[in-house]
């Protein structure tokens, strides 16, 4: 069996196992509030740039089945699907470029710290 498999279920709560209730807010006034969704981990699927590419298509041609079929609702409702995912590959691909040219800036730094320091060790030599 594989342990690492996320479990589809929730567990039943054992007839005997309580939890006490704490208070709404703590004694100085700050809330307790947990919310569930903090630890949720998604799959990160809508983080890759062909994966929200191909999802915004699908909507796109959605829409103009819809449209073709005369359910002018239907298809604005998948042109604002369409939308929202058109405006997730732009800030995707903003931040792509970003990192590549911070990148190439790192990379630039590198060699010619590099640089410098051959050429220090070729003046320490040369003063010898």
């Amino acid at each position: 069996m594989n342990n690492n498999r996320r479990r589809n279920f929730r567990p039943r709560a054992q007839k005997n196992n309580f939890r006490r209730r704490q208070s709404a807010s703590s004694s100085n006034g700050v809330s307790n509030f947990n919310n569930g969704n903090v630890g949720y981990k998604r799959n990160g699927s809508m983080n890759n740039l062909h994966n929200v590419e191909k999802t915004m298509q699908k909507f796109i041609q959605l829409a103009k089945d819809a449209q073709s079929n005369g359910d002018l609702v239907l298809a604005q409702n998948y042109l604002q699907h369409a939308d929202h995912y058109l405006r997730r590959f732009n800030e995707l691909s903003e931040k792509k470029v970003s990192l590549i040219e911070k990148s190439n800036d790192t990379d630039k730094t590198f060699t010619q710290l590099k640089e410098d320091t051959t050429n220090n060790k070729e003046d320490l030599q040369n003063s010898n």
